[in-house]
């Protein structure tokens, strides 16, 4: 089974930035954590994170004969990008958000996702450990078969 984590915007400074709302954990350690525990689970993950919303997309698009599901923390793209949605839904991976921080008790424009109707599930509010949770259920959801 191949797992896609996507990861958007100002995430690749995780670690560095409002440590007081995302952590002090880095992109790369959570990356290192999620693949060793792919592996566990017989799983291959691979990690892409990008800040422009191009190349997110390009990245969605080329997974589409080769992935089975895909973690993304799309960062604001969340919040701004149907173009990011349409990619998800033009390959027809499914897919879960995630999110360390509480969306849904921050500001009013990061309460609206464009990307949560239609995936399997959402997780956000547990930090770097949102990450695990979200790939622990997208493999449930993918091993039961949809």
């Amino acid at each position: 089974m191949n797992i896609l984590l996507i990861n958007g915007p100002n995430l690749n400074l995780l670690g560095i930035r409002e440590k007081s709302l995302y952590g002090s954990t880095t992109l790369e350690s959570i990356e290192k954590e999620l693949v060793k525990k792919a592996i566990s689970e017989n799983v291959s993950l691979e990690c892409f994170q990008s800040n422009s919303e191009g190349e997110i997309i390009d990245c969605i698009h080329s997974s589409k004969t080769k992935i089975n599901g895909i973690l993304i923390n799309a960062g604001a793209y969340t919040h701004t990008s149907i173009a990011i949605r349409d990619a998800l839904l033009g390959v027809s991976i499914p897919y879960v958000e995630l999110h360390l921080s509480n969306t849904s008790s921050r500001e009013p424009f990061r309460q609206k996702s464009f990307l949560s109707d239609r995936a399997i599930g959402v997780v956000s509010g547990f930090g770097a450990y949102s990450y695990y949770l979200a790939m622990k259920g997208l493999l449930d959801y993918l091993q039961r078969g949809r």
